[in-house]
């Protein structure tokens, strides 16, 4: 039998643009110490510590948490791309699923840089090498960030396709400003229209710049025990992780000649599949989701990939207003990666922070009625798909 894996404290900082953040030391142990008091524990009490970060020193990990205290306790540093935060999480629960540790805490965090994100070494293979070359067969390769070609792509494949207006696009953005007017960490709070996304200078077809996700800075974390832990320290009706998968890249992703595959379709409809069978749970008994919306086209492919609607289904979805307050699901209710901002080592553990205020009722203004489970999706190319379902009794 393997340990129940609880949820008992969560935090995170308020997001910010780069140049604007506390250095990322700072904002990591000002996330811990907000889970740690959430979870009413001393960091004493911490048995294990992941750190996911991307753009860092080898022992960054170390370096923030620290901060924490000085207990000896074994650090590890993860990096996953942008699903960090998420790939850390799920090694933290497998030690207590285990019954390794009864206690761990999970920060991710990121200071990044101004502008697009770029590669940061050029005298070694590429890691995206396989996935750029499917990208430059199909369409070639512009001057728009590589990231915005693939996801952008992926939205063109689509869209001609079946026929998607590129407004059903902007909407899914226009939601997400909504959404993020409500979220106090949440990085640009000001309403848009769909006239004005699309106003917005062009980034790659179909994106505009308002469909993109910003560089940021920000930290989140997470506190992780078992049912043991939480009887001895009082801890009653926690939310617990009720699921959680990985994928990795299938060949689909290189060898269907396809955009949408290479961005990691295959691998969101494989981990949700994973998730939904273990926690016996289907897309309709979902409340509340949060979902890497990087792009805009990213968030639409994934309602089809983890069924919260058929597949050639994610415009009628989107108009018809079924990803939002009074539709079949609330998706993002935090603002997402587009508003909320997407500091790549925290973003997962941000996703974490939102879905467990959600389930305990803790969300004020952008509470989901009635949310007893979550679904978390969070997605790294290189590749990676963490999903993860969450509930409470």
């Amino acid at each position: 039998m393997s340990e129940k894996v609880n949820v008992v404290g969560v935090g995170m900082v308020e997001f910010a643009k780069p140049g604007r953040s506390e250095p990322y030391n700072v904002m990591a142990s000002r996330a811990g110490r907000a889970a740690l008091d959430d979870a009413g524990i001393d960091y004493g009490a911490v048995q294990q510590a992941y750190a996911g970060y991307v753009f860092g020193d080898s022992t960054c990990g170390q370096r923030a948490i620290y901060e924490l205290g000085l207990t000896g306790i074994p650090v590890f540093n993860v990096n996953n791309n942008c699903s960090t935060g998420s790939s850390a999480l799920m090694l933290a629960s497998q030690a207590i699923k285990g019954g390794v540790v009864d206690c761990v805490l999970v920060i991710g965090f990121e200071q990044m840089e101004r502008g697009a994100l770029g590669s940061k070494y050029d005298d070694r293979t590429n890691p995206l090498d396989q996935h750029a070359q499917v990208m430059i067969d199909l369409q070639g390769f512009a001057q728009a960030p590589p990231a915005a070609q693939m996801f952008g792509g992926a939205g063109r494949e689509y869209r001609w396709k079946y026929g998607t207006k590129r407004e059903t696009f902007a909407k899914i953005s226009a939601k997400a400003r909504q959404h993020a007017k409500n979220n106090p960490y949440a990085l640009f709070k000001d309403v848009l229209t769909i006239e004005e996304i699309m106003a917005s200078p062009e980034v790659f077809d179909p994106l505009t710049r308002f469909q993109c996700c910003p560089p940021t800075c920000g930290a989140a974390a997470a506190v992780l025990c078992s049912d043991r832990f939480a009887a001895k320290h009082g801890l009653t009706n926690p939310v617990y992780i009720a699921a959680q998968a990985m994928a990795t890249d299938f060949a689909s992703s290189f060898e269907e000649e396809s955009m949408i595959k290479m961005v990691g379709y295959d691998m969101a409809v494989s981990a949700a599949k994973s998730v939904y069978e273990e926690a016996s749970v289907g897309p309709e008994d979902i409340d509340v989701v949060e979902l890497h919306d990087c792009f805009t086209a990213n968030e639409l492919l994934t309602y089809e990939a983890i069924g919260l609607c058929e597949e050639g289904g994610a415009e009628r979805f989107i108009w018809d207003d079924d990803n939002t307050y009074g539709g079949k699901f609330v998706v993002n209710p935090s603002g997402g990666l587009l508003s909320k901002g997407h500091p790549l080592g925290a973003t997962g553990l941000a996703q974490c922070t939102e879905l467990v205020w959600q389930l305990r009722g803790q969300a004020e203004k952008r509470q989901v009625e009635g949310a007893r489970v979550a679904l978390q999706h969070n997605l790294g190319l290189g590749g990676a798909c963490v999903m993860t379902v969450y509930r409470k009794d």
